[in-house]
């Protein structure tokens, strides 16, 4: 299990500080990593610390990925074996020279390879009540090595990808295990910056708004064998502008072999229906757009319906338009997707639905991407199996990139 150690000021060198008591070493309340998006790829990239002398490292967020995964090059990171707890903790597949081997895969280029198991020192930033931005160092952490060749597809700079699913290794686990968080975490991106959140829910501090008042919960959804490291909620139905749509509502649930459902995923940079939704669904949204006065274009890729943007007006939530219900376990309970996160600005011309048509051969299908989680405070709660949700911030008129960092928790994307 990995280990809390030491803890050390964000300085442009490293100096390591006591924080010891007589009866036990400080664990920090909270911990947070700041979240860029990549204008490029529309990729979230995050930093954390890693090896001997805590170099910073860039890695691009997998919400659904089991564990952390990077290029090792020559690092003081420490190969785990084959049969020993540590490697059982994973799915290990196969050995090589008696190491543990895991599969890891870039989801962007589709190219999955076997990696070593290691363990090695990371740190990540932590909140106190000083917000100092200092930084919690894990002894032991395990992750995956990874070749260069695997990078390929990442955003500039990235030299792996950061796990956040629902397993024993990824970072929510690890963390939990080393600091004695809950096993919950919070997601709020932007379309500039944001933050991941471990342990205590300080919101407040971090806004200027206690946003946890205006969450809704759904839960959680397992496979049917009761292993899902990605994360699925259970939509029953979806509502244009209040109407609701005649859709295969089988296709909202999960069957025996894992297809259907509705996953939330940072790797789409769209949501994506699958086609026999996407069909009736952008039907509907073009009648109802048009019955407001929005006026169709010629669509741009990869979009598949576009409006003219002149004499929209522009609200607090995003241009006025048709607003989109995924509705949960109940009429009561509903993810509301405002103009903000349903439309994307091509140009001072033309906007199109960010909402794209994932194909016949989708697994899930729905697949929540990037945009429409955008200014969403997000709260899984492994514990319990709960997704906490906010729908738009800008309702509060605040922003998940109103995170209140220090200065020196900013990073160049």
């Amino acid at each position: 299990m990995p280990s809390l150690v030491q803890f050390l000021p964000l300085f442009p060198f490293f100096f390591l500080i006591s924080f010891c008591v007589s009866h036990g070493p400080f664990l920090p309340k909270a911990i947070i990593l700041p979240v860029n998006k990549d204008p490029f790829t529309f990729q979230y990239v995050t930093q954390v610390y890693r090896g001997t002398h805590l170099a910073p490292i860039k890695l691009v967020v997998n919400l659904g990925g089991s564990f952390l995964w990077a290029d090792c090059g020559l690092t003081s990171q420490k190969l785990v074996p084959c049969n020993s707890l540590k490697c059982s903790m994973t799915k290990p597949n196969g050995c090589t020279n008696k190491i543990c081997g895991v599969q890891q895969e870039n989801p962007f280029t589709k190219v999955a390879t076997i990696g070593q198991l290691a363990e090695d020192n990371f740190a990540v930033e932590f909140i106190d009540e000083l917000k100092t931005g200092s930084i919690a160092s894990i002894h032991q952490f395990l992750f995956s090595c990874a070749s260069t060749s695997l990078l390929q597809g990442l955003a500039r700079g990235a030299k792996g990808m950061l796990g956040l699913g629902n397993s024993r290794i990824a970072l929510p686990s690890q963390l939990s295990d080393a600091f004695g968080f809950q096993r919950k975490f919070a997601l709020c991106l932007s379309d500039s910056n944001g933050a991941i959140i471990s342990g205590e829910s300080p919101y407040l501090s971090l806004l200027g708004h206690d946003v946890s008042r205006s969450m809704l919960y759904t839960p959680l959804i397992s496979s049917k064998d009761g292993v899902a490291e990605e994360y699925y909620i259970n939509v029953k139905s979806i509502k244009i502008s209040g109407k609701k749509l005649s859709l295969n509502i089988s296709l909202f649930t999960m069957d025996e072999e894992g297809h259907g459902g509705t996953k939330i995923s940072t790797i789409s940079p769209f949501t994506t229906l699958k086609s026999s939704i996407y069909e009736k669904f952008v039907e509907a949204y073009e009648r109802f757009g048009i019955s407001m006065g929005l006026i169709k274009v010629e669509p741009v890729a990869p979009f598949g319906l576009c409006f003219s943007a002149k004499g929209v007006d522009l609200t607090k939530v995003g241009p006025d338009v048709p607003t989109i219900d995924l509705v949960l376990q109940s009429e009561m309970v509903k993810w509301r997707i405002y103009g903000r996160n349903s439309m994307v600005k091509v140009n001072d011309e033309v906007m199109c639905l960010g909402i794209l048509d994932g194909g016949v051969n989708q697994k899930a299908s729905i697949v929540i991407g990037g945009h429409q989680l955008e200014d969403n405070l997000l709260e899984f709660n492994l514990g319990i199996s709960m997704l906490g949700f906010t729908s738009s911030l800008s309702m509060s008129e605040t922003s998940c990139s109103d995170f209140m960092f220090s200065k020196d928790e900013a990073f160049d994307s």
